[in-house]
């Protein structure tokens, strides 16, 4: 099986507390909370619009990939996020087209959620991530 839906995007963010009000009471998305990921050295901000999310990334270390691209770039989109059913498949499949994967394993993200990053001369120049959260199809869910 292959790609069910967008399941979030990823926005790089120097500070939560300033960029949540935006989305939340502007936009208003659904805001769905906050967590803290010590892996990737990162606080995010989850909201819901319609069946997919977005996701605000706070770095919480100058060492972080997150840091390093808003050095590089400012804040701003970081990354797409897609829903797979088979996350363990969908890396083999990639890497057997020539996909070249920052992840070769699948690894916890947000939320319980199990991803792996595509780097981003492999997709067009996009840091691409595949995502698979635990009980839910595809795209659908919290």
């Amino acid at each position: 099986m292959g790609v069910k839906g967008i399941d979030h995007l990823g926005i790089a963010v120097e500070n939560l507390e300033e960029a949540i009000p935006f989305y939340r009471d502007l936009l208003g998305l659904e805001f769905m909370g906050m967590e803290e990921v010590p892996e990737q050295k990162v606080r995010i901000a989850m909201f819901r619009v319609g069946e997919s999310r977005v996701e605000l990334l706070e770095p919480t270390s100058p060492d972080s990939p997150v840091a390093k691209a808003l050095e590089k770039r400012g804040p701003g989109i970081h990354h797409v996020a897609y829903s797979v059913d088979d996350l363990e498949d969908r890396i083999a499949f990639l890497e057997e087209k020539g996909v070249r994967m920052i992840d070769s394993r699948p690894r916890e993200g947000a939320g319980g959620s199990l991803i792996a990053f595509l780097h981003p001369s492999s997709s067009g120049g996009v840091l691409t991530e595949m995502c698979r959260r635990p009980g839910h199809e595809g795209g659908k869910g919290p």
